[in-house]
């Protein structure tokens, strides 16, 4: 009785700390908020004309750079997943950003690096056709990688903990709290937009037009401001304490299922033994009903003769009982990943507005009016956002309460809606680049304006003609990327928010991946040698990239087909249509085995 009274006293007084958390709320958020800004502005500033640098001071191949950057972003998001796992198991959110941030800070001071001196590239190619262009060392080469290495790790730990880390500010408890929370997402998402618009232009324009020097040292800069920043805000900053990964309780319940694989589940027949049920105390999971998909999982939590029961609910052997909670939440990660690979073919449309738009843009007329201003070419990335700034209000202000009044849904239309309405936008922004493209080689071919000692005649057609495909990418950018975050957000388990917000950069990973591999096959199977032939030879007028946007936006209809039959297939957590009719139901005695 003794012991049970001090453990009565130690819940109690735990539970009184948790009630002592501070919540600073909109107090931190200058400097969450102003973290964020800078710490965008810092990565895409250096990130979005990336392409270019690589190409031009590098001497790259177009396909060489297109590649590289491929596999960096996609190792970048990939390792969120670890990033989100030692967050979540060691660190904590706040430890992990320090951590992540001053990785960063120096991996951007390295890439500058390689600008400001001169042994760290290689010589500069002659602007006379012709003329040779050596590529990189192997030494210039390695301190190049060795930058992209220290920002793959900042990465991995910045993007799925920033966002939660915003959101551990406010109290959930309060309806002021989670409308915060809200909010915060809103400004969140402000501030990508911004940081993506300045990035585009100021930055931009400073590394192209300027020097590569100065527009490399300054996003570095603002990296190390977003750090001071960070650490001058610690002090406010509400700090939540690891609690273990729930990837563990995951894989519990994989290995109790498989343990008990041979056992049959039935419905109120014969004697029986029933499922656990049990759910810790102080669990920030809501609790989950048990559902019809997946019923094999369920099996984890039948109990057997050998199944021993703490005092407190708890099993003894957690990695061979599990409760119905555990195989539910792994039901929800489950359901997800088909949502998930959709939406990995879907990225590949993004990926080719921000790459090979590019070097479009490169052989268009960028002449801005009648002035001797000409907008860099990695500046056109920046209409998809304006396509993007531009629709949210509408869509949040006019259309949701629209559709509300006709549907009667909290938002208008559901999650799954509305990322398929992205999806089929994909499809038609392929469709006009695929248009653009052709007018613009046969623009090029017929009425040059000039030449390119790189890549060959530069189009008469104006790079404004590239406006309403960027457009068009920003809206069901709208749709389908802000619609698979609140879908991870909501459908994850609470405990496991980091998780999904590293599922988002995985599915950006796993695009990265995929739009590389089908670069290389089409360039192989086309004729493509040394970036000089094929459809996507290193001379757009002398390739054919129409037809690799029309193969895309094929690619795109079947993933759209499958995707409806995912979103017709899943169940949202906590639906009453996916519940078990008997919660209690019943296994077979006679068939259990140990």
């Amino acid at each position: 009785m003794v012991e049970t009274m001090e453990q009565k006293e130690e819940k109690s007084v735990a539970t009184d700390e948790i009630d002592k958390v501070h919540y600073s709320g909109w107090k931190a958020m200058p400097f969450v908020i102003g973290n964020e800004t800078f710490e965008k502005l810092g990565t895409i500033g250096t990130l979005s004309n990336l392409l270019v640098y690589l190409t031009t001071v590098f001497n790259m191949k177009s396909i060489t750079a297109t590649n590289l950057i491929n596999i960096f972003h996609g190792t970048t998001n990939l390792a969120t997943l670890l990033g989100a796992f030692l967050c979540d198991t060691y660190f904590g959110r706040y430890k992990t950003l320090v951590f992540a941030t001053i990785s960063s800070v120096l991996g951007l001071l390295a890439l500058a690096l390689t600008a400001a001196v001169p042994k760290l590239h290689p010589l500069y190619c002659g602007s006379e056709k012709g003329s040779t262009c050596p590529g990189p060392n192997a030494w210039q080469m390695a301190f190049l990688l060795s930058g992209f290495g220290l920002l793959v790790i900042g990465g991995a730990g910045i993007r799925p903990c920033n966002l939660a880390f915003g959101a551990d500010q406010f109290d959930p408890s309060t309806e002021s709290g989670r409308m915060g929370t809200t909010s915060f997402f809103n400004w969140y998402y402000f501030t990508y937009t911004f940081a993506v618009m300045m990035s585009l232009t100021v930055i931009v324009y400073v590394q192209s037009d300027v020097s590569w020097a100065w527009g490399l040292a300054i996003p570095a800069f603002l990296m190390f401001i977003s750090l001071l920043l960070f650490f001058t805000g610690s002090r406010i900053f509400v700090k939540v304490k690891p609690d273990g990964s729930p990837m563990t309780s995951l894989l519990r319940v994989i290995v109790s299922s498989i343990k008990k694989r041979k056992l049959k589940l039935h419905p109120q027949s014969e004697p029986c033994l029933s499922l656990f049920h049990y759910i810790p105390h102080g669990s920030m999971n809501s609790r989950l009903p048990r559902t019809n998909q997946f019923r094999f999982l369920d099996k984890a939590a039948i109990i057997t003769p050998e199944d021993q029961i703490n005092q407190d609910g708890s099993a003894v052997h957690p990695w061979r009982l599990c409760s119905i909670q555990e195989a539910e939440e792994l039901k929800c990660v489950m359901r997800i990943l088909p949502i998930w690979a959709s939406a990995v073919v879907y990225n590949i449309a993004m990926i080719q507005q921000q790459t090979y738009v590019v070097f479009q843009a490169l052989q268009s007329d960028r002449q801005l009016g009648n002035t001797n201003f000409k907008i860099p070419a990695a500046t056109y990335i920046i209409f998809s956002m304006f396509g993007l700034t531009f629709w949210i209000p509408f869509y949040d202000r006019v259309l949701v309460p629209w559709l509300r009044k006709i549907t009667g849904k909290e938002g208008g239309i559901t999650i799954l809606q509305k990322m398929g309405i992205g999806m089929a936008l994909a499809i038609v922004t392929m469709i006009v680049s695929s248009v653009v493209e052709g007018n613009r080689r046969t623009s090029a071919l017929a009425k040059p304006i000039g030449s390119d000692p790189r890549r060959g005649a530069i189009s008469s057609m104006s790079g404004l003609w590239l406006v309403p495909q960027l457009t068009l990418v920003g809206i069901s950018e709208a749709f389908t990327v802000i619609g698979l975050v609140e879908f991870y957000y909501k459908q994850f388990p609470e405990n496991m928010r980091s998780i999904g917000g590293s599922f988002t950069f995985l599915g950006f990973a796993g695009s990265s991946y995929l739009n590389s591999l089908l670069i290389s096959i089409v360039h192989r199977t086309t004729g493509g040698g040394e970036g000089n032939g094929g459809w996507l030879a290193q001379d757009l007028n002398k390739a054919k990239l129409d037809y690799f946007y029309y193969l895309v936006a094929a690619l795109l209809g079947l993933n759209l087909g499958y995707f409806i039959m995912c979103a017709r297939w899943y169940k949202y957590k906590g639906s009453e249509d996916n519940v078990v009719a008997v919660d209690n139901e019943e296994v077979n005695s006679e068939k259990v085995t140990v």
